[in-house]
């Protein structure tokens, strides 16, 4: 997909997200398009950061199984070559969030972080861990 406009609000959250790795390339250092009736977004998280597996486990929560009765047509999940061929998680490890076109656009997934992950989004502190 060449036009990426329709991306840039979920691409820009999810870059103030803690863990999510950006950089200062037009893409921010994501991946997103449009294949087979399906949109998706692609990016990579900072493993190692304290709160990589709390944005894991909150992405997955909202974008994968909110409720029974309030269930988004998301789906949150890891991609990755084998490692065996290329290297381990911290530099091939990324993950993606898929969503069928027709069901629901990148804002609306943007609205539903924004109204679910702690606020600000950015603020490390707003982040409950129990580890």
């Amino acid at each position: 997909m060449d036009d990426r406009s329709r991306f840039h609000k979920l691409i820009e959250y999810l870059s103030d997200v803690p863990s999510v790795q950006s950089n200062a390339s037009p893409s921010r250092g994501f991946g997103c398009g449009e294949e087979k009736g399906v949109w998706w977004v692609k990016f990579s998280l900072d493993i190692d950061h304290p709160l990589a597996w709390s944005v894991v486990q909150e992405f997955g929560h909202v974008l994968n199984s909110l409720s029974l009765e309030d269930r988004l047509p998301t789906a949150f999940k890891p991609v990755s070559p084998p490692s065996y061929l290329n290297g381990g998680p911290r530099d091939y490890l990324s993950w993606v969030i898929e969503c069928p076109i027709d069901l629901m656009n990148p804002d609306t997934v943007t609205e539903w972080l924004i109204n679910r992950l702690p606020q600000p989004v950015n603020d490390p502190s707003q982040w409950d861990c129990d580890e």
